[in-house]
């Protein structure tokens, strides 16, 4: 990596629904002394109310989305870690150009943990149902991207300290 020291500064936590982007994002920020956000909240209500019924985004609804996250970074003087999916490279690199310094940190589980955990979320607005177009959606980070993979099968104290620990190793 390089621009280690600043590529610690903005974190994306990413991955398919349900592999505790926002949980683990929360862990991460709080032990980096950073702001946290979930990208969900970024979504417009027609995202939303798109995957809610069952239907999944495109790249034309994911677009400003992506758009907004990345300018969120730009905007950010402080450290900042963002839940976000970031399922494509090409959705990654919409980010980057907000902030080529981010790093990502790519939450990755089986396909039946990451359904098991969807389905005890109740009330969340993605459904079950969406995992396998999320999972076809996803392209692994690439050896030219800043970031770094933790496996989601162990508990989230462990998750949390292996993703801290890979960030922290970054810098040295």
């Amino acid at each position: 990596m390089t621009g280690k020291a600043q590529s610690l500064h903005h974190v994306v936590v990413m991955g398919v629904a349900g592999c505790g982007k926002s949980t683990v994002g929360a862990a991460v920020a709080e032990r980096l002394g950073a702001e946290f956000l979930d990208g969900d909240s970024l979504h417009p209500q027609s995202n939303i109310d798109k995957m809610a019924s069952g239907t999944p985004l495109n790249d034309q609804d994911r677009a400003p989305w992506l758009a907004e996250i990345g300018t969120r970074f730009a905007a950010s003087n402080s450290a900042l870690v963002i839940a976000c999916s970031a399922l494509k490279r090409s959705y990654r690199d919409i980010i980057r150009s907000g902030d080529p310094s981010v790093v990502f940190v790519h939450l990755q589980g089986a396909r039946e943990l990451l359904s098991e955990r969807m389905n005890a979320r109740p009330g969340h607005f993605m459904p079950a149902s969406l995992l396998d177009s999320q999972l076809a959606t996803l392209e692994p980070l690439q050896s030219d991207e800043a970031g770094l993979v933790v496996d989601i099968d162990q508990p989230v104290e462990k998750i949390v300290d292996d993703a801290f620990s890979a960030l922290e190793g970054a810098l040295s």
